[in-house]
């Protein structure tokens, strides 16, 4: 629904048009899913509690970076001969001994370096891999949109940012524009920017934050707002609305909603 129909009720947004049919769509199916929950609701028990939760939020999409394009335009990734038409990485004939580095698509977008010892033909010697990961995130820091204007990208390394890293992590986590522009990893485009989906239009992208909503028939909470809480606080909340034991290495805690 974000995806489809942010465009028409944000004012704000580039492809805005005032007036049109769909201002009230997203609204309007708020409405009709508040009125679903609330009908099942008054089917529950004095004995069940609900959480509505999100993994994550929504925001406006101004546009998408085509990363694997951008990569070759830098001399990162290079082709054994362009593709016809938009095709996928896969569907294309990389020459791998002269890439050094590759990215899909995404709401954020994920970078693979192409190290030696660790990909079948790789060529970034590992001595050298810190080093070009340091370049390759300080070049997509200076990513600009069509106008020259830098938009904010931020590149993450994993272990910077998550506990542990199972397998074979990306290399880079980039969020391109604070997440305000997508990830392509479609070839043939020819161009860094589009404003199109490779999938189709798309008004909106992930955002950080997401939501949690705590009812609890037992207790009256007073609808106020939970504040701090964390997505890894859910498990541990709904573990202990069971009675059953928070395991010790849990990340998260129980929600307080006294």
């Amino acid at each position: 629904m974000h995806h489809g129909f942010w465009k028409f009720f944000d004012a704000t947004h580039p492809k805005h048009e005032p007036g049109n049919p769909y201002e009230n769509a997203i609204r309007d199916y708020y409405v009709h899913l508040d009125a679903q929950i609330g009908e099942r609701l008054a089917l529950l028990d004095e004995e069940t509690a609900v959480l509505v939760v999100s993994d994550h939020g929504a925001k406006p999409m101004v546009g998408g970076i085509c990363f694997n394009e951008w990569l070759k335009q830098e001399g990162y990734l290079v082709l054994e001969h362009q593709p016809a038409g938009i095709v996928p990485l896969e569907k294309c004939e990389v020459d791998w001994s002269r890439t050094q580095a590759w990215g899909s698509g995404g709401y954020y977008a994920r970078l693979f370096l192409n190290v030696k010892g660790r990909e079948p033909e790789g060529i970034i010697e590992p001595e050298d891999y810190e080093r070009v990961r340091d370049e390759l995130a300080e070049r997509i820091a200076a990513i600009t949109d069509p106008e020259g204007k830098p938009i904010g990208s931020v590149a993450y390394k994993p272990e910077d940012i998550y506990a542990e890293g199972n397998n074979i992590a990306p290399d880079l986590i980039v969020y391109f524009g604070n997440l305000g522009w997508r990830s392509l990893g479609s070839l043939g485009t020819g161009q860094v920017h589009t404003f199109e989906n490779d999938t189709g239009p798309d008004d909106a992208n992930h955002a950080q934050q997401g939501m949690v909503i705590y009812f609890d028939p037992k207790r009256n909470l007073g609808g106020r707002e939970m504040k701090g809480s964390k997505l890894l606080d859910i498990a541990p909340t709904v573990l202990n609305e069971f009675g059953m034991p928070v395991p010790q290495n849990m990340i998260g805690h129980v929600l307080k909603v006294n």
